[in-house]
């Protein structure tokens, strides 16, 4: 399996290739928000207009397009890192933690331009909410990522 007391750094690779696809899918969920979101303001009308030429409606589609985006690149830095065959423990925390928040905020706007809608289970929006959310539990949880990247930073705590 490996060389005697090697088991800490295989379990963290293991666990950071996973986290990779994690990230990946919270960039792949919060994309199906915003397609399905974007799709609803065009059709949606109120006041004899598409509710995406409301302001609001607008700035939550632009965010969310700039936070997806974000999340990509940070994952896909991790990827490549890892492809590289390089330690990319911090990259990964970042890319995972980064990315099952945006996916949360994103899934988020996404149900509150539907209106009731979102929530009824008529569209898929509700789904991907609720998809959203495991995204920061498992394969460690978004506090965890916090601490790994906090380690870094400021180095192991001194707590006794």
């Amino acid at each position: 399996i490996g060389k005697k007391g090697d088991g800490w750094n295989q379990a963290m690779r293991t666990l950071n290739s996973g986290r990779i696809g994690i990230a990946a899918g919270a960039v792949g969920v919060a994309r199906a928000a915003l397609e399905a979101a974007s799709k609803y303001v065009k059709d949606r009308k109120a006041f004899g207009r598409p509710i995406g030429d409301f302001q609001l409606i607008r700035e939550m589609i632009a965010q969310s397009a700039v936070e997806i985006d974000a999340a990509r690149l940070l994952t896909l830095r991790a990827a490549h890192l890892r492809d590289l065959g390089q330690d990319n423990t911090i990259e990964v925390s970042m890319a995972k933690l980064y990315g099952a928040q945006m996916a949360q905020r994103v899934t988020d706007w996404a149900v509150q331009v539907h209106g009731g809608y979102g929530f009824s289970g008529d569209f898929d929006v509700e789904r991907y909410f609720r998809d959203a959310r495991i995204l920061g539990l498992y394969e460690g949880t978004n506090e965890i990522q916090k601490l790994i990247i906090a380690e870094h930073i400021l180095g192991p705590s001194s707590k006794k």
